[in-house]
């Protein structure tokens, strides 16, 4: 196989990653966004209200959840003062809550943000208060659950781009090369580039000397040679031999 159809081969394969990755990655985005963040799995609290909750130990989200009419204004949910407070059970750590604003999430007038993010020190039942400004917010409670487990996917997409677009430049750099390797090789009959002569035995000038028509010829030659061994192209090929019989 010759280098060209390598490089070529190289090549497509890097476009090809690039299209899979950028694929993948709004996929991803997608279903950890609609389908896999779970952030109300442990139930809700209306705001203002109060209830009980069986959290697991461990990361539990703590999300706005309302319904809206018409979508959010400016793109995302408002996010009023809130106050929320998670009372363990007897002999339980009091849980570390920590202010985490994410992006807001819509689907068919139902959105939610996450605002909160509750460190559970262990399994059990706990007691919630909720509390707020939530005037003009239609049924809000805030919901309890768990982000998506497969949100480390977008990034395997994203570097898989950039792999791609590495590949894809070196690929191009690699291509440009052999087509000038190959355009070197086609000897041009310009001034800028002499050829040098070379000393020979002396011999009767008409059986040594070509004729203007008879380099024409050879330097066809040399460029069907190059044509059929895949070095040009035929576009480049047509584009050699017009500037060779228009005497160039």
């Amino acid at each position: 196989m010759s280098s060209r159809r390598l490089a070529k081969i190289s090549l497509a394969a890097a476009v090809v990653m690039m299209v899979v990755a950028v694929g993948g990655f709004v996929v991803s985005l997608v279903l950890n966004a609609f389908v896999l963040d779970k952030y109300n799995a442990y139930g809700e609290v209306p705001i203002p209200g109060s209830g009980s909750l069986h959290l697991p130990a461990g990361d539990v989200t703590v999300s706005l959840h309302t319904v809206v009419i018409g979508g959010p204004s400016g793109g995302g949910l408002p996010v009023p003062p809130l106050g929320v407070t998670i009372s363990p059970p007897d002999g339980v750590a009091q849980p570390v809550v920590t202010e985490n604003i994410g992006s807001t999430t819509t689907v068919n007038n139902d959105a939610h943000v996450r605002v909160w993010v509750a460190q559970i020190p262990a399994a059990g039942t706990y007691n919630i208060m909720t509390d707020g400004k939530v005037n003009g917010f239609i049924d809000p409670r805030l919901a309890f659950g768990h982000s998506s487990s497969y949100g480390f996917l977008v990034w395997v997409f994203v570097g898989l781009f950039v792999v791609g677009l590495v590949a894809c430049s070196a690929s191009a750099i690699w291509l440009g090369r052999i087509r000038r390797s190959a355009m070197s090789a086609v000897v041009p009959a310009h001034p800028e580039f002499p050829v040098e002569s070379v000393a020979a035995p002396e011999a009767p000038p008409a059986a040594h000397e070509l004729t203007d028509e008879g380099v024409r010829l050879e330097r066809l030659k040399t460029l069907a040679a190059l044509r059929d061994s895949g070095a040009l192209t035929e576009e480049e090929f047509e584009t050699e031999k017009r500037r060779i019989l228009e005497g160039h």
